[in-house]
């Protein structure tokens, strides 16, 4: 299939992955992402991407920096530029956080699927070492 066509939140909502790339473009890439309570992406940077994120499910603290923080609820967006130091926290101890992201160039290899946040952090080990 060109691009990507579907119902995305009915999807986002569904998708039990901590990352699941659904689309890989030239220029963009979509993921599905679902962390569990209390689970945090990690601070991490990405020095030549942009990211969007769309809340689907769940209240989420983005700390940007080190310092910035911001509360993001469902329905909510918010967007990370390149060179940003950034992490997403479930603020949550009972409920998972639902949802997607565009990364723009691509950041994954296409086809990614990262079951949890465990084989996440050790494919990506895997990738700075080659």
């Amino acid at each position: 299939m060109t691009g990507f066509f579907g119902p995305i939140e009915e999807q986002t909502v569904k998708n039990d992955y901590f990352r699941q790339v659904v689309f890989t473009g030239k220029y963009c890439q979509l993921v599905l992402m679902c962390l569990q309570p209390g689970e945090e992406i990690g601070n991490e940077v990405h020095e030549k991407v942009d990211q969007f994120f769309r809340i689907e499910q769940g209240d989420a603290k983005f700390v940007l920096n080190g310092s910035e923080e911001h509360t993001v609820r469902a329905n909510d967006a918010a967007i990370v530029p390149a060179g940003t130091y950034h992490n997403v926290i479930n603020t949550s101890k009972t409920r998972q956080l639902k949802l997607y992201t565009v990364y723009s160039p691509p950041n994954h290899p296409a086809g990614t699927v990262h079951k949890t946040k465990a084989e996440a952090d050790s494919a990506e080990k895997q990738e700075h070492h080659r």
